[in-house]
Protein backbone atom coordinates (compact mmCIF):
# COMPACT_ATOMS: atom_id res chain seq x y z
CA UNK A 1 0.00 0.00 0.00
CA UNK A 2 1.39 3.41 -0.95
CA UNK A 3 2.28 5.75 1.89
CA UNK A 4 -0.30 8.36 0.88
CA UNK A 5 -3.04 5.75 0.76
CA UNK A 6 -1.93 4.37 4.10
CA UNK A 7 -2.11 7.82 5.69
CA UNK A 8 -5.65 8.29 4.44
CA UNK A 9 -6.55 4.77 5.51
CA UNK A 10 -5.38 5.04 9.11
CA UNK A 11 -7.09 8.40 9.47
CA UNK A 12 -10.35 6.49 9.18
CA UNK A 13 -9.53 4.15 12.08
CA UNK A 14 -11.95 4.49 14.94
CA UNK A 15 -11.03 7.28 17.32
CA UNK A 16 -14.23 7.37 19.32
CA UNK A 17 -16.42 4.43 20.15
CA UNK A 18 -19.85 4.32 21.65
CA UNK A 19 -19.97 2.73 25.05
CA UNK A 20 -21.62 -0.65 25.32
CA UNK A 21 -22.27 -3.12 28.07
CA UNK A 22 -19.96 -6.02 28.84
CA UNK A 23 -19.99 -8.71 26.16
CA UNK A 24 -18.46 -12.08 25.44
CA UNK A 25 -16.32 -12.29 22.30
CA UNK A 26 -16.64 -15.16 19.84
CA UNK A 27 -13.73 -17.01 21.45
CA UNK A 28 -15.37 -16.84 24.89
CA UNK A 29 -13.35 -13.93 26.29
CA UNK A 30 -15.46 -11.67 28.52
CA UNK A 31 -14.70 -8.00 27.90
CA UNK A 32 -16.00 -4.67 29.10
CA UNK A 33 -16.88 -3.42 25.62
CA UNK A 34 -17.46 -5.01 22.22
CA UNK A 35 -14.62 -2.88 20.83
CA UNK A 36 -12.18 -5.10 22.71
CA UNK A 37 -13.16 -8.13 20.63
CA UNK A 38 -11.40 -6.58 17.61
CA UNK A 39 -8.06 -7.09 19.36
CA UNK A 40 -8.41 -10.86 19.65
CA UNK A 41 -7.78 -11.56 15.94
CA UNK A 42 -5.10 -8.87 16.04
CA UNK A 43 -3.29 -10.77 18.78
CA UNK A 44 -3.48 -13.93 16.68
CA UNK A 45 -2.00 -12.17 13.66
CA UNK A 46 0.79 -10.61 15.72
CA UNK A 47 1.75 -13.97 17.16
CA UNK A 48 1.46 -15.94 13.91
CA UNK A 49 2.93 -13.37 11.52
CA UNK A 50 5.56 -11.62 13.64
CA UNK A 51 6.39 -13.03 17.03
CA UNK A 52 5.82 -16.76 16.51
CA UNK A 53 5.09 -17.04 20.20
CA UNK A 54 8.70 -16.24 21.13
CA UNK A 55 10.48 -13.53 23.10
CA UNK A 56 12.75 -13.11 20.11
CA UNK A 57 14.08 -10.20 18.12
CA UNK A 58 10.75 -9.20 16.56
CA UNK A 59 9.15 -9.14 20.02
CA UNK A 60 12.08 -7.14 21.43
CA UNK A 61 11.71 -4.56 18.66
CA UNK A 62 7.96 -4.18 19.21
CA UNK A 63 8.52 -3.58 22.93
CA UNK A 64 11.10 -0.90 22.10
CA UNK A 65 8.63 0.80 19.75
CA UNK A 66 6.07 1.24 22.55
CA UNK A 67 8.58 3.42 24.42
CA UNK A 68 9.81 5.43 21.47
CA UNK A 69 6.33 6.21 20.18
CA UNK A 70 4.93 7.15 23.60
CA UNK A 71 7.75 9.23 25.09
CA UNK A 72 7.68 11.68 22.16
CA UNK A 73 5.57 14.24 23.98
CA UNK A 74 6.46 17.35 25.98
CA UNK A 75 4.57 19.27 28.63
CA UNK A 76 6.92 22.24 28.32
CA UNK A 77 6.84 22.49 24.53
CA UNK A 78 3.15 21.78 24.08
CA UNK A 79 1.06 19.66 21.68
CA UNK A 80 3.03 20.66 18.59
CA UNK A 81 6.08 18.77 19.88
CA UNK A 82 4.40 15.37 19.75
CA UNK A 83 1.27 13.46 20.66
CA UNK A 84 2.73 10.70 22.80
CA UNK A 85 1.35 7.19 22.25
CA UNK A 86 -0.44 8.12 19.05
CA UNK A 87 1.11 5.82 16.46
CA UNK A 88 2.96 8.67 14.74
CA UNK A 89 5.80 6.25 13.99
CA UNK A 90 3.47 4.25 11.74
CA UNK A 91 1.55 7.16 10.25
CA UNK A 92 4.67 9.16 9.37
CA UNK A 93 7.19 6.36 8.80
CA UNK A 94 9.62 8.47 6.80
CA UNK A 95 10.05 11.04 9.57
CA UNK A 96 10.57 9.83 13.14
CA UNK A 97 12.33 6.55 12.30
CA UNK A 98 15.07 8.68 10.74
CA UNK A 99 15.91 10.43 14.03
CA UNK A 100 19.23 9.23 15.45
CA UNK A 101 17.63 8.10 18.71
CA UNK A 102 15.32 5.83 16.68
CA UNK A 103 18.09 4.09 14.77
CA UNK A 104 16.85 0.60 13.93
CA UNK A 105 13.21 1.30 14.83
CA UNK A 106 12.31 1.00 11.14
CA UNK A 107 12.26 -2.79 11.47
CA UNK A 108 9.26 -2.81 13.80
CA UNK A 109 7.60 0.10 12.00
CA UNK A 110 7.73 -1.69 8.65
CA UNK A 111 6.55 -4.93 10.24
CA UNK A 112 3.48 -3.33 11.83
CA UNK A 113 2.31 -1.19 8.91
CA UNK A 114 0.90 -4.17 6.93
CA UNK A 115 -0.83 -5.44 10.07
CA UNK A 116 -2.38 -2.01 10.58
CA UNK A 117 -3.88 -2.28 7.10
CA UNK A 118 -5.34 -5.70 8.00
CA UNK A 119 -7.25 -4.28 11.00
CA UNK A 120 -9.06 -1.09 9.89
CA UNK A 121 -11.01 -0.61 13.15
CA UNK A 122 -7.80 -0.25 15.19
CA UNK A 123 -5.84 2.99 15.40
CA UNK A 124 -2.09 3.16 14.87
CA UNK A 125 -1.51 4.20 18.48
CA UNK A 126 -3.53 1.28 19.79
CA UNK A 127 -1.65 -1.12 17.51
CA UNK A 128 1.76 0.00 18.72
CA UNK A 129 0.89 -0.39 22.40
CA UNK A 130 -1.07 -3.62 21.95
CA UNK A 131 1.73 -5.16 19.90
CA UNK A 132 4.15 -4.40 22.71
CA UNK A 133 1.84 -5.99 25.27
CA UNK A 134 1.46 -9.13 23.14
CA UNK A 135 5.20 -9.28 22.51
CA UNK A 136 5.97 -9.02 26.22
CA UNK A 137 3.57 -11.87 27.00
CA UNK A 138 6.01 -14.18 25.22
CA UNK A 139 8.77 -13.36 27.71
CA UNK A 140 8.72 -15.61 30.79
CA UNK A 141 8.30 -13.62 33.98
CA UNK A 142 6.71 -10.56 32.38
CA UNK A 143 3.50 -9.03 33.77
CA UNK A 144 0.24 -9.02 31.86
CA UNK A 145 0.15 -5.37 30.86
CA UNK A 146 -2.88 -3.17 31.12
CA UNK A 147 -4.23 -2.24 27.69
CA UNK A 148 -6.63 0.62 27.10
CA UNK A 149 -8.09 1.14 23.61
CA UNK A 150 -9.24 4.28 21.86
CA UNK A 151 -6.13 6.35 21.14
CA UNK A 152 -6.56 8.91 18.40
CA UNK A 153 -4.30 8.73 15.38
CA UNK A 154 -1.45 11.23 15.16
CA UNK A 155 -2.03 14.23 12.94
CA UNK A 156 1.65 15.22 12.76
CA UNK A 157 5.00 13.58 13.54
CA UNK A 158 6.80 14.33 16.79
CA UNK A 159 9.82 16.60 16.74
CA UNK A 160 13.37 15.34 17.06
CA UNK A 161 15.12 15.34 20.43
CA UNK A 162 12.43 13.82 22.66
CA UNK A 163 13.82 10.27 22.84
CA UNK A 164 16.43 9.70 25.58
CA UNK A 165 19.70 8.30 24.22
CA UNK A 166 22.26 6.03 25.93
CA UNK A 167 24.91 8.74 25.99
CA UNK A 168 22.62 11.13 27.92
CA UNK A 169 23.53 11.88 31.53
CA UNK A 170 21.18 11.02 34.39
CA UNK A 171 19.92 14.57 34.84
CA UNK A 172 18.94 14.83 31.20
CA UNK A 173 17.20 11.44 31.27
CA UNK A 174 15.23 12.21 34.41
CA UNK A 175 14.27 15.65 33.13
CA UNK A 176 13.07 14.20 29.83
CA UNK A 177 10.82 11.64 31.52
CA UNK A 178 9.50 14.27 33.93
CA UNK A 179 8.68 16.60 31.04
CA UNK A 180 7.05 13.82 29.03
CA UNK A 181 4.63 12.70 31.71
CA UNK A 182 5.71 13.54 35.23
CA UNK A 183 7.63 10.30 35.72
CA UNK A 184 9.53 9.95 38.99
CA UNK A 185 13.07 8.60 39.23
CA UNK A 186 11.63 5.33 40.55
CA UNK A 187 9.29 5.03 37.57
CA UNK A 188 12.16 5.64 35.15
CA UNK A 189 14.17 2.80 36.69
CA UNK A 190 11.04 0.62 36.68
CA UNK A 191 10.58 1.16 32.94
CA UNK A 192 14.16 0.03 32.34
CA UNK A 193 13.17 -3.48 33.40
CA UNK A 194 12.42 -3.73 29.67
CA UNK A 195 16.17 -3.92 29.11
CA UNK A 196 15.99 -7.41 30.58
CA UNK A 197 14.56 -8.46 27.19
CA UNK A 198 16.43 -6.02 24.97
CA UNK A 199 19.38 -6.18 22.60
CA UNK A 200 21.18 -3.64 20.44
CA UNK A 201 22.57 -3.83 16.92
CA UNK A 202 23.18 -0.13 16.24
CA UNK A 203 25.25 1.04 19.22
CA UNK A 204 28.12 -1.08 17.92
CA UNK A 205 27.60 -1.55 14.19
CA UNK A 206 29.86 -4.61 14.18
CA UNK A 207 27.45 -6.59 16.37
CA UNK A 208 24.07 -8.10 15.62
CA UNK A 209 21.60 -8.08 18.54
CA UNK A 210 24.00 -7.70 21.48
CA UNK A 211 22.09 -8.43 24.72
CA UNK A 212 22.08 -6.23 27.82
CA UNK A 213 22.09 -9.14 30.27
CA UNK A 214 22.81 -12.87 30.22
CA UNK A 215 19.12 -13.86 29.92
CA UNK A 216 17.78 -11.71 27.04
CA UNK A 217 14.76 -13.94 26.42
CA UNK A 218 13.54 -13.88 30.03
CA UNK A 219 11.96 -10.97 31.87
CA UNK A 220 13.97 -11.25 35.07
CA UNK A 221 16.14 -9.21 37.42
CA UNK A 222 19.51 -10.21 35.95
CA UNK A 223 19.77 -6.84 34.20
CA UNK A 224 19.74 -5.05 37.56
CA UNK A 225 22.47 -7.32 38.93
CA UNK A 226 24.77 -7.40 35.92
CA UNK A 227 24.79 -3.64 35.33
CA UNK A 228 26.17 -3.31 38.88
CA UNK A 229 29.24 -5.44 38.07
CA UNK A 230 32.55 -3.89 37.09
CA UNK A 231 33.30 -3.73 33.40
CA UNK A 232 36.18 -5.72 31.96
CA UNK A 233 35.88 -5.25 28.20
CA UNK A 234 33.75 -4.67 25.13
CA UNK A 235 31.89 -7.32 23.12
CA UNK A 236 32.87 -5.65 19.85
CA UNK A 237 34.75 -2.47 19.10
CA UNK A 238 35.75 -0.08 21.90
CA UNK A 239 34.59 3.47 22.58
CA UNK A 240 31.22 3.46 20.83
CA UNK A 241 28.97 6.40 21.70
CA UNK A 242 26.61 5.39 24.50
CA UNK A 243 28.50 2.23 25.48
CA UNK A 244 30.75 1.42 28.44
CA UNK A 245 32.77 -1.67 29.36
CA UNK A 246 30.76 -4.82 30.04
CA UNK A 247 31.25 -7.48 32.75
CA UNK A 248 30.64 -10.23 30.17
CA UNK A 249 32.23 -9.12 26.89
CA UNK A 250 33.16 -12.50 25.42
CA UNK A 251 31.09 -14.28 22.80
CA UNK A 252 31.91 -16.72 20.04
CA UNK A 253 31.77 -14.43 17.00
CA UNK A 254 35.52 -14.84 16.44
CA UNK A 255 34.98 -18.56 15.86
CA UNK A 256 32.00 -18.12 13.57
CA UNK A 257 29.15 -18.11 16.10
CA UNK A 258 26.53 -15.41 16.60
CA UNK A 259 26.69 -15.17 20.40
CA UNK A 260 28.02 -11.66 20.85
CA UNK A 261 28.73 -11.27 24.53
CA UNK A 262 27.01 -8.65 26.66
CA UNK A 263 26.74 -4.94 25.86
CA UNK A 264 26.33 -2.31 28.56
CA UNK A 265 24.70 1.03 27.85
CA UNK A 266 26.28 4.12 29.36
CA UNK A 267 22.86 5.29 30.59
CA UNK A 268 22.17 2.04 32.45
CA UNK A 269 25.61 2.17 34.04
CA UNK A 270 25.05 5.75 35.20
CA UNK A 271 21.52 5.21 36.54
CA UNK A 272 22.69 2.20 38.53
CA UNK A 273 25.28 4.36 40.32
CA UNK A 274 23.70 7.82 40.60
CA UNK A 275 22.54 8.85 44.08
CA UNK A 276 19.05 9.67 42.77
CA UNK A 277 18.44 6.24 41.26
CA UNK A 278 21.00 3.75 42.63
CA UNK A 279 18.85 2.46 45.50
CA UNK A 280 15.88 1.98 43.18
CA UNK A 281 18.10 0.07 40.77
CA UNK A 282 19.67 -2.09 43.47
CA UNK A 283 16.26 -2.72 45.06
CA UNK A 284 15.09 -4.74 42.06
CA UNK A 285 17.90 -7.32 42.26
CA UNK A 286 16.33 -10.75 42.89
CA UNK A 287 12.92 -9.14 43.50
CA UNK A 288 11.01 -10.55 40.54
CA UNK A 289 7.48 -9.76 41.69
CA UNK A 290 8.41 -6.23 42.79
CA UNK A 291 10.17 -5.52 39.51
CA UNK A 292 7.32 -6.94 37.46
CA UNK A 293 4.57 -5.02 39.26
CA UNK A 294 6.58 -1.78 39.22
CA UNK A 295 7.19 -2.11 35.49
CA UNK A 296 3.49 -2.77 34.86
CA UNK A 297 2.46 0.33 36.80
CA UNK A 298 4.95 2.56 35.00
CA UNK A 299 3.95 1.13 31.62
CA UNK A 300 0.28 1.84 32.34
CA UNK A 301 1.27 5.49 32.64
CA UNK A 302 3.58 5.56 29.63
CA UNK A 303 1.19 3.75 27.29
CA UNK A 304 -1.51 6.41 27.47
CA UNK A 305 0.63 9.54 27.20
CA UNK A 306 -1.29 12.00 25.06
CA UNK A 307 -4.69 10.53 25.96
CA UNK A 308 -7.08 10.92 28.86
CA UNK A 309 -7.57 7.67 30.74
CA UNK A 310 -11.27 8.40 31.13
CA UNK A 311 -11.69 8.52 27.35
CA UNK A 312 -10.22 5.04 26.81
CA UNK A 313 -11.75 1.58 27.08
CA UNK A 314 -10.20 -1.07 29.31
CA UNK A 315 -9.41 -4.04 27.05
CA UNK A 316 -6.81 -5.64 29.33
CA UNK A 317 -8.72 -8.93 29.21
CA UNK A 318 -7.59 -9.54 25.63
CA UNK A 319 -3.86 -9.26 26.42
CA UNK A 320 -2.45 -12.82 26.37
CA UNK A 321 -1.48 -14.36 29.68
CA UNK A 322 2.33 -14.19 29.90
CA UNK A 323 4.50 -17.24 30.15
CA UNK A 324 5.32 -18.03 33.79
CA UNK A 325 8.57 -16.85 35.32
CA UNK A 326 11.59 -19.11 35.17
CA UNK A 327 12.05 -20.60 38.63
CA UNK A 328 15.62 -19.37 39.11
CA UNK A 329 16.80 -16.64 41.48
CA UNK A 330 19.21 -13.99 40.25
CA UNK A 331 22.80 -15.22 40.30
CA UNK A 332 26.27 -14.00 39.46
CA UNK A 333 27.26 -15.24 35.99
CA UNK A 334 30.28 -17.55 35.84
CA UNK A 335 33.63 -15.74 36.30
CA UNK A 336 31.92 -12.93 38.28
CA UNK A 337 31.00 -12.66 41.93
CA UNK A 338 30.29 -10.35 44.87
CA UNK A 339 33.80 -8.92 44.60
CA UNK A 340 32.81 -7.34 41.27
CA UNK A 341 29.89 -5.32 42.61
CA UNK A 342 30.07 -1.53 42.31
CA UNK A 343 27.46 -0.34 44.80
CA UNK A 344 26.67 3.25 45.68
CA UNK A 345 23.46 2.61 47.64
CA UNK A 346 24.37 2.14 51.31
CA UNK A 347 20.87 2.16 52.78
CA UNK A 348 19.84 -1.32 51.62
CA UNK A 349 21.66 -4.59 52.20
CA UNK A 350 22.55 -6.42 49.00
CA UNK A 351 20.96 -9.87 48.70
CA UNK A 352 23.04 -13.01 49.07
CA UNK A 353 23.25 -14.64 45.65
CA UNK A 354 24.88 -17.76 44.29
CA UNK A 355 27.58 -17.81 41.60
CA UNK A 356 26.97 -19.84 38.47
CA UNK A 357 29.56 -22.61 38.15
CA UNK A 358 32.19 -22.56 35.44
CA UNK A 359 35.75 -21.45 34.85
CA UNK A 360 34.82 -19.63 31.64
CA UNK A 361 32.52 -16.67 31.11
CA UNK A 362 28.84 -17.46 30.66
CA UNK A 363 28.01 -17.71 26.94
CA UNK A 364 24.79 -15.85 26.19
CA UNK A 365 22.63 -17.63 23.58
CA UNK A 366 21.77 -15.74 20.42
CA UNK A 367 18.30 -17.27 19.95
CA UNK A 368 15.52 -18.22 22.37
CA UNK A 369 16.03 -21.92 21.63
CA UNK A 370 19.80 -21.72 22.03
CA UNK A 371 20.54 -21.92 18.32
CA UNK A 372 22.78 -19.57 16.35
CA UNK A 373 20.34 -18.56 13.62
CA UNK A 374 16.94 -17.21 14.67
CA UNK A 375 13.78 -17.06 12.60
CA UNK A 376 12.72 -13.41 12.20
CA UNK A 377 10.29 -11.48 10.05
CA UNK A 378 11.25 -8.38 8.12
CA UNK A 379 8.85 -6.64 5.80
CA UNK A 380 10.05 -3.97 3.42
CA UNK A 381 8.39 -0.65 3.93
CA UNK A 382 8.65 3.13 3.83
CA UNK A 383 10.63 3.51 7.05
Amino acid sequence: MAFASLLAFVALAAVSRAASSAVTCSDGTAVSNAVCCDFIPLATDLQNILFMGECGEDAHEAIRLTFHDAIAISQSQGPSAGGGADGSMLIFPTVEPNFSANNGISDSVNNLIPILAMHPTISAGDLVQFAGAVALSNCPGAPQLEFLAGRKNATAPAIDGLIPEPQDNVTKILDRFADAGGFSAFEVVSLLASHSVARADKVDATLDAAPFDSTPFTFDTQIFLEVLLKGVGFPGTDNNTGEVASPLPLGDTSTGGNDTGEMRLQSDFALARDSRTACFWQGFVDEQDFMSSSFKAAMSKLAILGSNRSDLIDCSAVVPTPKPAVDKPASFPATTGPQDLELTCDSDAFPSLTVDPGAQETLIPHCPDGSEDCATVQFAGPA
